[in-house]
């Protein structure tokens, strides 16, 4: 997690949303990736750190097993990119931060269609939750920052 929490510093630096991540295979960082265009005028809704540490995973080769991949990232993962990373095959997912606004991970899975449900994967939360949290607080706490600024997550952050 601590890799996933220095790509989110990276996207921080960069002045981007500060969500960060890593796929492993057992302690081998295999692709990252870090939330890009998240400011000014062109905001791209795919770019999330998930999305395009996934992308790189592809760029990677083939692998064996994605099942015995784990997913590391700094926030928990939105719908979309939940979604992604059920069908890439990763099957582990670790977290730091809850998203208390776009969290995707407590949907319940049995309601999906067969593609989704039948996953098997698992989810785990609120690792290094702290420094996470401390990351997304310097973020929101900056006026300048106008990505989420005035949203629910942002009043949850700030309200820790």
């Amino acid at each position: 997690m601590k890799k996933a929490i220095d790509r989110a510093k990276e996207a921080f630096l960069a002045g981007e949303f500060p969500v960060g991540c890593v796929i492993v295979n057992g302690d081998r960082v295999i692709a990252g990736g870090r939330r890009r265009n998240s400011r000014g005028g062109m905001i791209n809704e795919t770019d999330h750190a998930e999305m395009n540490a996934l992308k790189r995973l592809s760029e990677t080769g083939p692998h064996e097993n994605y099942g015995n991949f784990t997913l590391f990232t700094s926030l928990e993962p939105c719908l979309m990119c939940y979604g992604a990373i059920i069908l890439s095959g990763v099957g582990h997912i670790v977290y730091a931060y809850e998203d208390v606004m776009g969290g995707g991970v407590g949907c319940a899975l049995e309601s999906l269609t067969p593609l989704y449900k039948n996953s098997g994967i698992r989810v785990e939360g609120g690792v290094l939750r702290m420094e996470s949290l401390a990351l997304f607080k310097k973020y929101f706490s900056d006026p300048k920052n106008e990505y989420w600024g005035k949203s629910l997550l942002a009043r949850h952050v700030l309200s820790q």
